[in-house]
């Protein structure tokens, strides 16, 4: 069924990170009944118990606390958090949960022991524009036509698993950049949409940082290869067109999540990316990981994150891999964009087809039709 409501109920409404790009002109009916929502659908629910999530992250970034009978504006969406929730959009409008502080509304299906049951929401529709049909966040996602412009330094970072340290080495080196007198744009490019991560990049140094919730998505949980590529693509774009400097990207997770691996396996990301550090918690992870990347080949240019704390893993790493160990006073220093020139990371487009011609071509064709075909069949989870 499909209402015609007061505006005045959205007003009061907690709007959620995930929908602060759209327009809340075009919300002009409510729909319930049966229907089936889709991931970045925006949905009106009602909050009934309060569990892991105890605030909601609004779109301005303040971390507004959740109380049952509030009223949120979310986006339906897929997770994939192993110290958190796995969570899949649910086939209709029955109870769910708030799988993420930054306005995720998606079915539990697996949790960290460790932490506390989910929030529990009661969807009262899907919001919909004036002829009924429901509104996706993808209406308000940019939409970058190819840049002219040459693409500057791009540097990676890439983790062995969550909360491995990615983002605090990501702000650490921006701040570093920006002391160098670079200006730099950032972006993270599949995760699950909160604010955190942009805002402290931000907070560092950065002229510009975006994410794939700016290209229309709520996460980048169980998306096609197509999906993965042109979030790659508009976001990259975006911030070369801004002529900055340089360009840190920051990767999700683990380098053995979907998406993730899918990711830094394709082509495009290969060509577009002139050195990696790779953030780990410990010396096994960082060097697992460095080899992995390297055999992709990736150019590493050094290892950073939790471990960094840790003078005995450092110790342990440097008698393994031959790579630079940065810790945050290094990213954070001037001189960090020395080190990363005398790394020499930069490789021409010739280059990277020279060292990739033999596998790349079979190899990417590989990894597409593996992962598309995990997608459709839902195997990936």
């Amino acid at each position: 069924m499909i209402y015609n409501f007061n505006s005045a109920q959205l007003i009061h409404a907690k709007s959620a990170y995930t929908t602060r790009r759209i327009s809340f002109s075009a919300i002009q009916s409510l729909i319930t009944g049966f229907c089936q929502p889709l991931s970045g659908d925006l949905v009106l629910a009602r909050v009934e118990e309060i569990g892991q999530h105890k605030r909601l992250e609004l779109a301005d970034g303040r971390k507004a606390k959740l109380f049952p009978g509030d009223e949120v504006i979310l986006c339906y969406g897929h997770r994939y958090a192993p110290d958190q929730f796995e969570a899949e959009v649910p086939p209709d409008l029955r109870s769910c949960h708030l799988v993420a502080a930054g306005g995720l509304a998606g079915q539990v299906i697996k949790q960290n022991l460790t932490i506390d049951p989910p929030t529990t929401l009661t969807p009262l529709g899907l919001l919909g524009d004036s002829d009924g049909k429901p509104l996706n966040i993808k209406k308000w996602g940019l939409n970058v036509e190819s840049s002219a412009r040459k693409r500057p330094l791009t540097i990676a970072v890439i983790g062995s698993s969550m909360n491995s340290g990615k983002t605090t080495t990501a702000a650490y080196l921006i701040r570093g950049l920006v002391k160098a007198g670079l200006t730099v744009g950032a972006a993270k490019v599949t995760g699950t949409g909160a604010g955190n991560d942009p805002w402290f990049m931000k907070d560092a140094g950065a002229s510009i940082v975006v994410d794939f919730t700016d290209v229309g998505f709520a996460s980048t949980y169980k998306l096609p290869g197509e999906d993965l590529h042109l979030i790659f693509e508009q976001l990259m774009g975006h911030m070369i067109d801004t002529n900055v400097d340089a360009i840190i990207v920051e990767v999700a997770d683990g380098i053995y999540q979907d998406e993730t691996s899918y990711l830094i396996e394709s082509c495009e990301f290969l060509k577009s990316i002139d050195g990696v550090i790779f953030a780990a918690g410990d010396a096994v992870g960082a060097v697992g990981g460095v080899t992995c990347l390297k055999q992709h080949g990736l150019p590493i240019i050094g290892i950073g994150g939790l471990l960094t704390t840790s003078p005995l893993a450092i110790d342990e790493i440097r008698k393994s891999v031959h790579v630079p160990v940065w810790d945050l006073d290094d990213l954070s220093h001037p001189s960090i964009l020395s080190l990363i020139q005398s790394s020499n990371p930069i490789r021409s487009s010739e280059q990277i087809q020279q060292f990739h011609q033999p596998i790349l071509p079979q190899c990417c064709q590989t990894i597409s039709t593996i992962y598309n075909s995990k997608a459709v069949n839902g195997k990936n989870s």
